[in-house]
């Protein structure tokens, strides 16, 4: 038995280091790219005769709480109204359909070409949405934004522009987050998107590597989709799996990190499990769909491949973390009563290195949004701290995702509760569209917070610290989770 437990360890360490190496690479890259000019053609929005017909398509589900700001913001778009649609995508079945048709007819009063599409039946969720909107979509590009997202004023003219190399089929925008600093949880979530839409977009991109569109934030070629097969439905991240059945087809994505599009972020602590569900998952199916296609395929490079297989996979970084987290602690019992295995825990040491790799990226990526010195370092170290612990606090629920993604086992697209919450006056608590039923994973949790208590009380009966820090994290990390999951509950 303890043989076996230490080959698993040693093969989860193993794959965490090599996904660590490939993100290093990635951070290689977006240094590269900073001393980089952007030279590629772009319209000429002087000449009238270059100004494309665009659509915005909003698919929006039971949204009572930010719609009128969606709306309101989409209204602020500066594009010529004679060459821009706006297709409200509008599957609710709660009193936001009223509050949505008041708002689109004021829009439609201002001079916008705008209408609210309903549908009989979800079929497809947001995918299927999005594809019977685009059977009648006037424009020749498609703009896509979630409830969650106030797209600045000049967003068109900074991305339309883009298109013009043909062969660009997507271009994408980073993520901004209006409540950064509502909470620790807001905070968390923020410091790993920033990482995301940073390091990785950028870094993939710059190499021509496989990128995803984020959902959200962003403008597709009508074109492209269609030359792709059209939305599917069949995994949970619907976005990640046209991005790549577009990409194998030899459509180009723009990455623009320079232009920003601000949106909320969950504050509720069962909103953001249900996104991080969603993502995993869908991540892990889009694995086992596209694995295949990018592997066999003539015309993408080994790298390239190498690259979208680690992509594909980034949410199964979650089962290797939470399987070393449950074995770390046999393992220092292992490591205090065989003394014949000292050489094989001396060679695991190396393995900080990962850490260490991962302290690198996610400064990077922290002093672009937060600037560089002293107490921007100190800051860093501390919000480093408290991500990866938390992190590894849902490591349990996001394995669970990424698993029934693997198994192919089927379940509905549950989307995030929005809630319109930017400072900590606004009240949450009566969003009519939370769960305040706790689950037996959240009950684990909180066992799993004692285990991890005693790893730490071990620590000292064996007098090894070595793995003191790591318990600590993970304590930390399940009993926020735990916490926050019995505590903030409607």
């Amino acid at each position: 038995m303890e043989i076996i437990l230490i080959i698993v360890y040693t093969l989860v360490l193993s794959l965490i280091f090599f996904y660590s190496l490939a993100q290093l690479n990635l951070l290689i890259n977006y240094i590269k790219a900073q001393k980089k000019e952007d030279t590629s053609k772009i319209y000429d929005f002087s000449d009238p005769d270059q100004i494309p017909f665009v659509t915005i398509q909003l698919p929006v589900y039971n949204e009572l709480y930010v719609m009128e700001r969606l709306l309101d913001g989409i209204g602020k778009i500066q594009y010529p109204k004679d060459k821009l649609e706006i297709q409200v995508l509008d599957d609710s079945t709660d009193e936001s359909v009223e509050i949505t048709s008041e708002k689109v007819r004021e829009l439609a009063e201002m001079g916008f070409d705008i209408s609210q599409i309903r549908r009989v039946d979800r079929v497809g969720f947001k995918a299927g949405a999005l594809k019977e909107g685009m059977k009648n979509a006037k424009g020749e590009f498609l703009a896509i934004f979630d409830a969650d997202f106030l797209p600045q004023a000049d967003f068109l003219l900074k991305t339309i522009p883009h298109f013009k190399d043909e062969k660009v089929g997507v271009v994408q925008t980073r993520w901004g987050h209006i409540n950064r600093d509502y909470s620790l949880l807001t905070k968390m979530q923020a410091f790993a998107l920033d990482a995301h839409f940073t390091i990785e977009q950028v870094g993939r991109n710059t190499k021509q590597h496989f990128i995803n569109f984020n959902g959200t934030a962003g403008v597709w070629r009508k074109a492209c989709i269609l030359d792709a097969g059209n939305w599917e439905s069949d995994t949970l991240t619907e976005d990640l799996d046209l991005s790549y059945r577009s990409q194998l087809k030899g459509w180009k994505f723009k990455y623009l990190e320079n232009v920003e599009t601000p949106a909320e972020l969950p504050v509720v602590i069962s909103a953001a499990r249900s996104q991080q569900f969603r993502w995993n998952k869908g991540g892990a199916e889009n694995f086992r769909k596209m694995k295949g296609r990018l592997i066999f395929d003539k015309n993408t490079p080994l790298k390239t491949k190498i690259h979208g297989l680690i992509h594909l996979l980034n949410s199964s970084m979650f089962l290797s973390i939470f399987v070393v987290a449950i074995l770390s602690i046999p393992m220092l019992y292992i490591k205090g009563m065989r003394p014949e295995y000292k050489s094989f825990f001396q060679f695991t040491s190396l393995f900080v290195l990962s850490t260490l790799i991962f302290f690198a990226c996610y400064w990077v990526a922290y002093k672009r949004i937060h600037g560089k010195g002293i107490r921007s370092f100190g800051n860093y170290v501390r919000d480093f701290f408290f991500f990866f612990s938390v992190a590894m606090g849902f490591s349990l629920h996001n394995s669970l995702a990424v698993l029934e993604g693997h198994m192919g086992k089927k379940s509905a697209f549950i989307r995030t509760p929005k809630f319109n919450v930017t400072t900590l006056k606004d009240n949450w608590k009566s969003n009519k569209y939370l769960q305040g039923k706790l689950s037996v994973v959240n009950y684990i949790e909180g066992l799993l917070m004692l285990y991890f208590l005693f790893g730490i009380v071990s620590a000292f009966k064996l007098t090894d610290y070595g793995l003191l820090p790591f318990h600590l994290m993970l304590f930390f990390g399940f009993g926020f989770v735990f916490y926050k999951s019995v505590t903030c509950r409607t």
